[in-house]
């Protein structure tokens, strides 16, 4: 007995000893489930794919720039030599008809809003040029015709005539909120179509002294000059804004970029479409911003509105009974609370229309009714 028992143990103690040779030296014929030989398997995770490309990860805006720089052209507004050199016979007899009509070239961009062919830019891109080319994104090019320009928010309204326009879709700016993703398209320093991204950094921007009605959505998307024109869309691909200025001292973007509203801009172009100028209403006064002080100087109950300085003589404001030092608070039950806004709630009135217009005269609250008056088109040296 005790022979077997001393047998098995050493049999035991060898196979032992092979299996952690083994196990050492060549661990793989030593398979998981026994059999020896057979390769391990692992489970992995492969991202999927379409068509055959990778699937676009988060954080990607490749679609929505895909759906929107066909509809972003590069505009080329050139204007006439217009110098005293050009009448001058000298001027003639050196440099001939070549060097009096020698033109100077601006660029922009614009965007394709109406398969009709309606684009939008703005004003400063085209404002008194002779020669208008578009250029789209496929190739094509098209002389433009000027449809119609509104200085007072910098939007113009040009129409070319070219089959299967790509266009680009509105979205709801009203909608955007500080921190939104967008991205700013144009042709900046005529480099070619460029896509920049960032968020909105603000909303209603005003007094900037930019328009005579402001109400920019405010960027960090990288908008530089020849941007101007250009779109502005959401992570989707919509029309949110129309890039309109940037606030630089080089002359590059510092990220603080400036768009005029989509719905802004609709606006201004149905208006130009249908008349081919904006009417907007006009009351004749000389408005400031009411502030802490000139309350407290004035004893006045309130804390905001708009003071009014002066009035027209015969003007609307005047003939309905505004004066000066009047405090206007509400324009159609519509609350005022700085210049801005005051400017834009009189400007959406219709003229020949009465309106309804609350002021604080003293300490008296007052309802006065104004007819409302066209309102005059801005001089040429403000524009």
């Amino acid at each position: 007995m005790r022979k077997t028992w001393l047998i098995f143990s050493q049999a035991v103690t060898v196979s032992l000893a092979v299996l952690f040779v083994l196990a050492t030296l060549k661990p793989d014929w030593l398979g998981r489930d026994g059999s020896a030989g057979a390769p391990e398997v692992v489970s992995v995770m492969t991202a999927p794919k379409v068509d055959g490309k990778r699937a676009a990860v988060i954080g990607s805006y490749s679609a929505a720039a895909k759906l929107a720089t066909p509809a972003v052209v590069s505009i080329t507004a050139s204007k006439a030599n217009r110098g005293m050199q050009s009448n001058d016979p000298w001027f003639n007899f050196f440099f001939g008809e070549q060097g009096r009509q020698q033109a100077q070239i601006g660029l922009g961009s614009g965007v394709i809003v109406s398969p009709e062919g309606y684009l939008l830019t703005n004003n400063h891109v085209i404002d008194a040029a002779d020669d208008i080319e578009v250029a789209l994104s496929d190739g094509r090019r098209a002389t433009a015709k000027l449809v119609g320009s509104d200085p007072e928010t910098d939007v113009a309204v040009l129409k070319i005539d070219l089959d299967r326009l790509p266009v680009i879709a509105f979205g709801d700016a009203d909608s955007l909120e500080v921190g939104d993703v967008v991205l700013a398209i144009g042709n900046p320093f005529g480099v070619g179509q460029t896509v920049t991204a960032g968020i909105v950094s603000a909303l209603g921007r005003t007094q900037l002294g930019i328009n005579t009605f402001e109400n920019f959505i405010q960027t960090d998307a990288a908008i530089n000059p020849g941007n101007s024109g250009g779109a502005l869309v959401d992570a989707t691909g919509n029309l949110m804004g129309i890039n309109t200025a940037i606030y630089s001292r080089s002359g590059g973007s510092l990220g603080i970029g400036f768009a005029i509203p989509a719905t802004t801009a609709r606006q201004v172009m149905e208006g130009l479409i249908k008349d081919g100028v904006i009417t907007r209403g006009w009351i004749g006064v000389e408005p400031r911003d009411l502030t802490p002080e000139i309350a407290e100087t004035f004893n006045l109950p309130i804390k905001e509105g708009v003071l009014i300085t002066g009035v027209l003589q015969n003007g609307p404001a005047g003939d309905g009974g505004i004066r000066p030092g009047d405090v206007v608070t509400h324009v159609e039950k519509t609350p005022v609370k700085n210049t801005s806004q005051l400017l834009t709630s009189v400007a959406a009135l219709k003229p020949m229309e009465k309106a309804v217009i609350s002021v604080q005269r003293g300490s008296k609250s007052l309802d006065v009714t104004v007819v409302v008056a066209q309102r005059p088109r801005a001089p040429l040296a403000r524009r």
